[in-house]
C-alpha cells in the first residue's frame, strides 16, 4: 500500500511539473506571428510639391492719356477684344486753374502779336523807302512770325485743356482702345469715375486689364532647402484645385535669384510655362500644386520605409532579418533616397534576406472584443 501511495505521489508531482513547464513554455511564445518581406528592385523618385497659382504670362493695363470722367464703358469683364477695339470713352473736365492760365497766355500772346504787327508794318514802309537796313527789317519780320506762332500754340493749349485735343481730334484721346488682343480680366472703374492720365510722375488710373488666356504660366514659391536642386528646363506636373482628376505638363523657365523671408523661411519664386489643351478652359488665378522630380534612380534595391527601425542613441537605421522560424537578428544598413514609401538600400542587405514587419499590432482576443462592445 505504501508503495502505491508513493507511486501516486510521484505521478502527481510529475504531472504538476509537466503542467507548469507547459504553461511557462506557452506563455513565453509570442502571440504575434511576424510576417516578412524581401527587398525589391524598383525605381525611386524624390519629389517636392510647390504651392502656387496659374496666371497669364503677360497682363497689360490700359490707362488714359488725359484726365477726366468715365462717360461710357463699352466692354465687360470676360469679353474678348482685339487691338484697337473701343473700351471706354472719357469726358474731359477742364481744370479751372489750368484753363484760366491758358486763357491768360492766349490773351497775352495776342497783345504781343498786335504790337509785333504794328512794328512789322512800320519797318516794312521804312525799308521800302530805304531808311532802314534789310537786317533790321528781317528782325522785325522774325518777331512778327514768332508772335503768330505763339498765338497758335496758346490756342492749341486752350483747346487741349477744354476738349482733350487740338484741331478737333478730341476722340483720339477721349476714346480708350485696346492696345493688345486678349480677354478683359478686370475693369476696376465704373461710369462716372474720375481718372488720371499716365505721365512721368503718375502711373495713371487703370481702365482695364487685358491678357491672353492661351498663354498661361504657373507661379509658385520654393523653400531654400530645395531651390538649389532645381534647374531651368525641368518638367513639372501641375494639378489645379478647380479641376479634379486632370493635370497639366509644364516646363520650368525661371528661378528667382533672390529669396524673400516669409514666416522665418526663405522662399524663392519660380515660374513655369504651361502646356494647355483645348479641352480645358483655364481661368487666371486658379490655385495649383506643381510636382517636381528632384532626384531619380532606376533599378535599385529598396524596401518599404515601414520596415526601418532607428537606434535610439545613434539614430542610425537598421532592420531585423530572419534567422529561423519567428526568430530575428539585428542588421545595420545604409540607406539612400526615399519617396516616402520605399527607400533605397545602399548596403547591408541582399535580395534573399527576409525582413521582419516589426510594427504589426497584436490581434484582439475574442473575449476582449466582447468586453469592449459591452462597455
Amino acid at each position: 500500500m505504501k508503495i502505491l501511495k508513493y507511486i501516486g505521489i510521484a505521478l502527481l508531482i510529475c504531472g504538476v511539473l509537466f503542467a507548469a513547464a507547459y504553461f511557462i513554455k506557452t506563455n513565453n511564445k509570442s502571440v504575434i506571428e511576424y510576417e516578412t518581406e524581401s527587398p525589391i528592385i524598383t525605381s525611386i523618385e524624390r519629389k517636392t510639391v510647390v504651392t502656387g497659382k496659374v496666371i497669364p504670362e503677360d497682363e497689360v493695363e490700359i490707362k488714359p492719356q488725359i484726365q477726366g470722367i468715365i462717360e461710357t464703358l463699352f466692354v465687360e469683364e470676360g469679353d474678348l477684344v482685339n487691338t484697337g477695339d473701343l473700351l471706354a470713352r472719357i469726358k474731359v473736365v477742364p481744370n479751372e486753374q489750368n484753363l484760366n492760365s491758358a486763357q491768360g497766355r492766349l490773351a497775352n500772346s495776342k497783345i504781343v502779336l498786335k504790337n509785333s504787327k504794328i512794328d512789322f508794318d512800320r519797318n516794312k514802309d521804312l525799308f521800302a523807302k530805304g531808311i532802314i537796313s534789310k537786317q533790321e527789317f528781317q528782325n522785325s519780320e522774325l518777331r512778327y512770325s514768332q508772335s503768330k506762332q505763339d498765338v497758335s500754340n496758346a490756342t492749341s493749349d486752350l483747346q487741349i485743356i477744354r476738349s482733350g485735343s487740338a484741331g478737333g481730334a478730341a476722340s483720339a484721346n477721349t476714346n480708350i482702345r485696346a492696345t493688345v488682343p486678349g480677354t478683359i480680366l478686370e475693369i476696376p472703374v465704373e461710369e462716372g469715375f474720375q481718372v488720371i492720365a499716365s505721365n512721368s510722375f503718375n502711373a495713371g488710373t487703370t481702365i482695364a486689364t487685358i491678357a491672353d488666356l492661351n498663354k498661361m504660366i504657373f507661379e509658385g514659391k520654393v523653400d531654400e532647402a530645395e531651390v538649389g536642386k532645381l534647374s531651368v528646363g525641368m518638367p513639372l506636373e501641375v494639378n489645379l484645385g478647380a479641376i479634379e482628376d486632370q493635370s497639366l505638363e509644364a516646363k520650368l523657365k525661371f528661378i528667382a535669384p533672390k529669396g524673400n523671408e516669409e514666416q522665418g523661411a526663405v522662399q524663392f519664386i519660380i515660374e513655369a510655362d504651361l502646356f494647355l489643351n483645348d479641352s480645358l478652359f483655364i481661368r487666371a488665378g486658379y490655385s495649383a500644386n506643381a510636382s517636381l522630380v528632384l532626384e531619380r534612380k532606376d533599378s535599385i534595391m529598396a524596401i518599404s520605409e515601414s520596415l526601418l527601425q532607428f537606434d535610439r542613441e545613434t539614430e542610425k537605421p537598421y532592420v531585423e532579418v530572419s534567422s529561423g522560424e519567428q526568430t530575428f537578428e539585428r542588421r545595420d544598413i545604409e540607406i539612400g533616397i526615399s519617396d516616402g514609401v520605399n527607400v533605397e538600400i545602399v548596403s547591408g542587405l541582399t535580395q534573399d534576406d527576409l525582413i521582419k514587419v516589426w510594427n504589426k499590432t497584436e490581434p484582439i482576443k475574442k473575449g476582449d472584443e466582447e468586453e469592449k462592445e459591452d462597455n
